[in-house]
């Protein structure tokens, strides 16, 4: 099983284990975690979800071989529209505890998440520039919480930066040294919550991602779409899988 789901005293964790894809978000994937955020959504002893990650990766994105084998991104871009909206919209506080790599769509679920904590291990990067495609449906979800100016660097370099930049830029809640420690303080916090206050109270962070997926998220689908469709981004993805540069880069 790539996803796996544990109760304890009120906190539902939903742990990503499928290190040998890097956690990308295939279809199997992306139906477990939805399926256990049904399940902690219904279950009135759960206080709060944790979404957190095995191995050296918290999630690369999306699963590209499993794309091309659906023909095309459709399949995948709604899939990922739906697990976004149910992370924002689930009545009970989500936490991302992370201590690993962090691509793409990836990023998508931390944005997506109230409280976000990453580890000395984490690195973050939107990669899709590089492929030729744009952060089309995550940024439904991130540029709500990145200030502008960190936004636009890293969406148009592509580059990598680590948990204390991520904090900077309001990707993430913190970066510590030690993300178990500081996982426990906050869900210890939360174990004190009245249910109702917080199913009150995450609506009043959480309108304006919701308001942008009202407004936005038809938009984004077809521009990811129509980009994913794109002789650029063949090229891109195709070099990717490949390990070698595309041949649109610069210099190569």
């Amino acid at each position: 099983m790539a996803v796996h789901y544990e109760l304890d005293r009120a906190i539902a964790t939903i742990t990503l284990d499928s290190p040998e894809n890097r956690n990308a978000l295939s279809s199997a994937l992306v139906a477990a975690v939805t399926e256990h955020l049904t399940t902690a959504s219904a279950d009135e002893s759960v206080r709060a979800v944790v979404l957190t990650h095995t191995g050296s990766t918290f999630c690369a994105g999306a699963d590209l071989k499993e794309q091309s084998a659906e023909s095309g991104p459709a399949a995948g871009t709604r899939r990922m529209l739906a697990l976004l909206r149910e992370l924002i919209g689930l009545s009970k506080p989500v936490i991302v505890s992370l201590d690993g790599h962090v691509r793409a769509g990836g990023i998508g679920l931390v944005g997506a998440s109230d409280i976000a904590i990453a580890g000395p291990a984490s690195t973050f990067a939107f990669t899709e520039v590089r492929l030729g495609l744009a952060p089309a449906i995550i940024s439904l979800t991130t540029l709500t919480r990145m200030t502008d100016r960190a936004a636009a660097r890293y969406y148009l370099t592509g580059e990598t930066f680590d948990a204390a930049a991520a904090a900077a830029a309001g990707l993430v809640t913190c970066a510590v040294d030690d993300p178990a420690v500081e996982l426990a303080t906050v869900c210890d916090a939360l174990r004190s919550c009245s249910p109702q206050g917080l199913a009150a109270t995450k609506p009043l962070s959480t309108a304006a991602a919701l308001a942008a997926f009202e407004s936005r998220a038809a938009q984004m689908r077809e521009l990811s779409q129509r980009l994913f469709e794109s002789e650029e981004a063949h090229e891109g993805m195709t070099a990717f899988l490949q390990k070698r540069p595309p041949r649109w880069a610069a210099g190569q």
